[in-house]
C-alpha cells in the first residue's frame, strides 16, 4: 500500500491500481454521506480531483496520486457512502486506474512514512 501527501492510498496489482482515502482522512471528514465518483473510462492527471466526498462536518474533493483511465468505481458507495467511514482503505475503495505513467508510484509514501507524515 502506498499513500499521497492529498491523504489517498492505494494498491497496486499488475498496471491497475485502486484508490481510495486514508483513515485519517476519513477520521477528519466524520460521517460520509455522499460519494461522487468518477466517470468509468475518464482519463485523469496525477494530482487531479476526481471525486468529491460530502460527510456532515464538510465537502472534500478526492485526488488521485496517479495518471491512468478509470476502468473501475465502488457502486457500493453511491447506496452505502459511510462504508468509507466502515473501512476506508479496504471495502470504501473509490475507483481502479489503469496506469499510464506507473512510475508515479515512486513519488508516494510507504506507511510508516505516511504515518510520520500525519503525525507532523
Amino acid at each position: 500500500m502506498k499513500f499521497s501527501k492529498d491523504h489517498e492510498w492505494l494498491t497496486l496489482e499488475g498496471n491497475i491500481a485502486t484508490v481510495g482515502i486514508t483513515d485519517h482522512a476519513q477520521s477528519q471528514l466524520g460521517d460520509v454521506v455522499f460519494v461522487e465518483l468518477p466517470k468509468l473510462g475518464s482519463t485523469i492527471a496525477a494530482h487531479a480531483s476526481v471525486a468529491t466526498i460530502e460527510s456532515v462536518k464538510a465537502a472534500s474533493e478526492v485526488y488521485t496520486p496517479v495518471s491512468g483511465e478509470v476502468i473501475a468505481v465502488n457502486e457500493e458507495l453511491n447506496g452505502d457512502p459511510a462504508l468509507v467511514n466502515r473501512s476506508p482503505e479496504h471495502e470504501g475503495w473509490f475507483m481502479k486506474i489503469k496506469l499510464s505513467a506507473p512510475t508515479e508510484i515512486d513519488g508516494l509514501m510507504d506507511k510508516a512514512a505516511y504515518d510520520k507524515f500525519v503525525a507532523g
